[in-house]
């Protein structure tokens, strides 16, 4: 207490001074070196407010507070065994899209560009693939960049991909503290939890107003994964939610930088919380803040909605937290395209299958679908509008025809396409509808002979246990920089998350079995 009254409270100048963080701001490559400096300074100034003290002054627990008590509590066994599964589920998903995105352009720019500013750094982390050390934010950033490129990740209710920022980061967390595949497991179901409840009402709300949900609200998740692996205080959980505020981004206009630059943020968010620096208590929901910046108001009025409604509520956010799991309404985008047209292309081939339907019988198709897939990223600005002008490869109409023609789609990239396809697409026709659940379109076959065929999407075709996850992705093993043998290790250890003693085994496992190979196919890249 005698700290506490000589010195109240950190100063911003002297906190930067100390940190290393004053050189240069955020987001230039100056800010590169405080990840490992933020690592290094353990035995930091306390912090000014007593842990126990600080929510005395509010009446109301603020969002962030109801967040960060949850995370701090929550164990390994308070996990259903759904959200369980679903957790390593997931990570394979994303650990197999690092290893393909490895290959891909960018990817190896994001790891050419954390080796030239960050080889040599102490108390980092690993980058995928080639094994180089970086600093944890520079891990974070590479490590998620490669999972983006690799195009296997997952998606939530449309325009966020959750994975992309919380696996990397989690990763990195686990691999710094030593953490277990339990404490793993948990911090990820966490910060899916958190991140998919703050998105889910207001996504298309956010994409109205020129932000891109996928890092703005990817952050949150993945900084929240990162802290609960580090086994943060309640205090200094609510500490990084409120300083992701400050740090969240990602603009539509520019399309840039996405969740790589959330994940990078998001250690920052966290390595700051660590040293003790305050992120403010109400910064989501108080008048100021990340509600009315990014939503333009903090009541829960919205521009846009999913399924017409507009309006919702701040407490709904985190209603039944623990005990009703969002986490679980996360979609498996298995093929490397658009999340709203992967349905397009299993309900169409199972159509065709169960009535056996040839694409010489076929005339025409039919799919009406949720208003706000048709107009992408949003009705404010839609820079692709699947619905009206010309089929062309890549659109739902594609698709479509691609799941009557094929009864599926390849999960590598394969050649020229079937010229069948380039014909039945001319002749799919997309509803738009505002009574359509996402993802759940509902496809109409219309066959030569005058007969029609029709099957309703359930939205859940893309969710399923670990096991079918790991007999789907094992199709891309040909495409892997890896052995199919290592990658069978790879599944072996996701399944068996729970009795792991260290998380970042995956990390390790990802590593190409000559590790200077990793280096050499970079360098000449």
């Amino acid at each position: 207490m005698l700290a506490e009254k000589i010195e109240p409270q950190l100063g911003r100048r002297s906190f930067l001074r100390k940190s290393g963080l004053a050189a240069g701001g955020v987001a230039s490559l100056a800010a590169l070196a405080p990840f490992s400096s933020l690592a290094e300074e353990e035995q930091s100034t306390p912090r000014a407010i007593p842990q126990d003290n600080r929510q005395a002054a509010t009446s109301t627990q603020s969002l962030s507070r109801q967040f960060a008590r949850w995370i701090f509590g929550l164990r390994y066994e308070d996990l259903p065994s759904a959200v369980i599964d679903r957790a390593k589920g997931v990570t394979l998903q994303a650990l197999t899209s690092a290893l393909l995105g490895s290959q891909l352009p960018a990817g190896q720019e994001a790891v050419r560009l954390m080796l030239e500013e960050e080889a040599g750094v102490r108390g980092g982390a690993t980058v995928m693939v080639n094994g180089a050390r970086v600093t944890k934010g520079g891990a974070a950033f590479a490590n998620s960049e490669m999972m983006l490129a690799g195009g296997k990740y997952d998606t939530f209710r449309m325009l966020t991909h959750p994975g992309t920022s919380i696996v990397p980061s989690a990763l990195v967390a686990a691999e710094v503290q030593g953490a277990s595949g339990r404490e793993f497991v948990t911090g990820l179901a966490a910060g899916y939890e958190v991140m998919e409840r703050m998105a889910a009402d207001f996504i298309p709300t956010v994409m109205a107003r020129g932000f891109h949900a996928g890092p703005v609200f990817g952050i949150f998740g993945a900084a929240v994964a990162a802290a609960k692996i580090m086994r943060f205080t309640e205090n200094q959980i609510t500490d990084t939610i409120g300083l992701c505020v400050n740090l969240a981004g990602g603009n539509l206009e520019s399309a840039a930088l996405r969740e790589g630059a959330a994940a990078r943020n998001a250690m920052l968010a966290v390595l700051l919380a660590k040293q003790g620096h305050p992120g403010g208590e109400t910064a989501l929901e108080g008048k100021a803040g990340f509600y009315h910046a990014y939503a333009g108001n903090n009541r829960g009025q919205l521009t846009y909605s999913f399924v017409g409604d507009t309006q919702t509520s701040m407490p709904k956010i985190t209603t039944n937290l623990g005990k009703e799991w969002i986490f679980l309404e996360t979609l498996y985008r298995i093929y490397s395209i658009s999340g709203y047209n992967i349905a397009h292309i299993d309900v169409t081939a199972k159509l065709c299958e169960e009535h056996n339907i040839r694409y010489e019988d076929v005339d025409r198709v039919e799919a009406v679908v949720n208003w706000l897939e048709t107009q992408y990223p949003s009705p404010a600005f839609p820079t692709r509008r699947e619905d009206i002008g010309e089929a062309k490869p890549g659109s739902t109409r594609y698709y479509s025809a691609y799941g009557a023609v094929k009864r599926g789609f390849p999960l590598l990239p394969t050649g020229a396409d079937p010229p069948e396809v380039l014909d039945l697409m001319k002749r799919v026709t997309i509803i738009p509808s505002h009574d359509m659940p996402l993802f759940a379109p509902r496809i109409t076959i219309f066959t030569k002979d005058g007969k029609s065929y029709t099957k309703q999407a359930t939205g859940r075709e893309f969710i399923w246990d670990f096991s079918e996850e790991a007999r789907r992705i094992r199709e891309v093993i040909p495409g892997l920089p890896i052995s199919g043998k290592r990658f069978e290790e790879i599944i072996a250890t996701c399944l068996g998350l729970g009795q792991q003693e260290r998380a970042d085994r995956l990390t390790q496992l990802t590593l190409k079995e000559n590790a200077s190979a990793a280096l050499a196919d970079l360098a000449g890249a």
